[in-house]
């Protein structure tokens, strides 16, 4: 088929046809492609139109702010219906919302000041039309800017961010809870050491997990009103009499944030890079999960259950990779490698204004959209897995050597007690077992040749690799 001036004018200059100028979507990045489905609930609150549409929440509650405490004069409090319908223009924020605003932003080239006009053009069918001078009132848009970030942020994070991961913590401490009697070896320096529970070693990565869970609970978000560097100049030249820094206080704590009394034109974006630095923390705990459940499937403590049509490899029919654990490994990496750039980014800023700020938080999402990745993808890969018992039983009975440790220990107490013959038991345990195996008849013997006490002779005769966890069963009940 001859190629038409159409298709030839989409081309590339490398000859390609150009797929931006198809008539459907493209995504660039793969959270708005393969995996949108994953990170979508975040797009009501970081995403480009979740910002505008918080930024018309932020103006129209100042607006409301500043007349219900009769801050202007001659601008008395407005009536609930005329209340009800300015909030009704963030209620009904929609896709041709979005058009719109953007259509305002085109002429202004200005997204914060295309915000005022937007609700501007609606103070008329209200009947407030002779406020619209107060929308926007004394406010620069840092103003504006920094207050919507931060209820965009504080809603992903109470709203979808943290739930996902309390549900991920919730289902690794089942595990641990299932898993609390189950004799696993030890692997310190990848080699076999004193053996624990399985239950209790998944039961230290969800206590590590909440530590920061609680961290990220506890976290403030900050907001300033402040004006143009944060003197309220305009507030008091405009209207002396008011207690700027009281209406100010007030409005910020009414929106749910915590007010920042001291700042420059931006506020400081210290409380971001708190969260970030415990979210990327959080991210690197995780992180260390993957690679040890990696590995725990790689020597078969772990039996994966393949998913009925899913193709492992595409040339060994065999394959059941670990591909959950490996795709959050990237998204965990890429997600704090983000957060650690904004929280070094974020807190610095060129006298009074930068706006490297500005262009930094518009990647908020996306760091925030690869961990939420990563966490769906731990959860759905350990859903995938079944404890292969045996192995680990066959792997602690050919270990007999680890404990090597505990009769020392046992030499070392009878030797304190007055028994005699116990010299050197460290050395006479490393002689025995350091670099070698060592079988159940051969430490048995050793044992029966010590000279111990009895009680002490029989407890250690009782002794096996799969029995000797100390109290890790009950260690799991931290969790509770």
């Amino acid at each position: 088929m001859p190629e038409t001036a159409a298709t030839a004018a989409t081309r590339t200059p490398s000859g390609r046809l150009a797929l931006a100028a198809s008539s459907d979507k493209i995504a660039l990045g793969p959270l708005d492609g393969r995996y949108q489905s994953a990170v979508a609930p975040l797009v009501d609150y970081l995403s480009e139109a979740a910002l505008n549409r918080d930024r018309v929440a932020v103006e129209v509650e100042w607006l409301i702010h500043l007349t219900g405490n009769n801050v202007l004069p001659g601008a008395g409090p407005l009536t609930a219906e005329q209340q009800e319908k300015l909030r009704a223009i963030v209620t009904g924020f929609d896709a041709g919302s979005v058009a719109e605003l953007a259509d305002i932003e085109a002429v202004t080239v200005h997204d914060v000041k295309a915000v005022e006009y937007y609700i501007g053009r609606r103070l008329p069918s209200i009947g407030i039309e002779r406020l619209t001078a107060m929308v926007h009132f004394g406010c620069t848009s840092e103003d504006i800017n920094n207050l919507s970030y931060a209820l965009g942020v504080k809603g992903a994070v109470e709203d979808v961010w943290l739930p996902a991961a309390r549900g991920l913590v919730a289902q690794i401490s089942r595990m641990a809870e299932d898993n609390r009697a189950v004799p696993m070896l030890s692997r310190t320096h990848g080699q076999p050491a004193t053996p624990t529970t399985l239950g209790k070693e998944l039961a230290v990565y969800a206590h590590r997990l909440n530590r920061q869970l609680d961290r990220i609970a506890r976290t403030e978000y900050l907001g300033k009103i402040n004006g143009a560097t944060g003197t309220y100049a305009a507030h008091v030249a405009s209207v002396p009499g008011a207690d700027w820094q009281h209406v100010a206080k007030t409005f910020i704590e009414g929106l749910g944030l915590t007010w920042n009394p001291l700042t420059t034109q931006i506020e400081s974006h210290d409380w971001q890079a708190e969260l970030y630095a415990d979210v990327a923390r959080f991210n690197r705990i995780l992180h260390n999960i993957c690679t040890d459940i990696w590995s725990y499937i790689s020597i078969g403590y772990f039996v994966q259950i393949p998913v009925a049509g899913a193709t492992g490899s595409s040339t060994m029919p065999h394959k059941v990779n670990p591909i959950r654990f490996e795709n959050a490994e990237a998204n965990l990496e890429i997600s704090s490698g983000l957060f650690d750039v904004l929280g070094s980014t974020l807190v610095t800023s060129r006298w009074q204004r930068d706006l490297t700020d500005s262009s930094s938080q518009r990647n908020i999402g996306v760091a925030f959209g690869h961990s939420l990745l990563a966490i769906s993808n731990v959860a759905k890969g350990l859903d995938r897995l079944n404890v292969a018992d045996d192995v680990l039983a066959a792997d602690l009975d050919t270990n007999w050597e680890v404990l090597g440790e505990a009769i020392q220990m046992v030499m070392r107490a009878e030797a304190i007690a007055g028994v005699d013959g116990m010299e050197n038991p460290y050395e006479r345990l490393k002689d025995l077992t350091r670099g070698q195996r060592v079988d159940a008849a051969r430490m048995r013997e050793f044992v029966q040749g010590l000279g111990l006490s009895a009680d002490a002779e029989a407890r250690l005769l009782a002794l096996t690799p799969g029995k000797y966890t100390g109290i890790a069963e009950q260690l799991v009940d931290h969790l509770k």
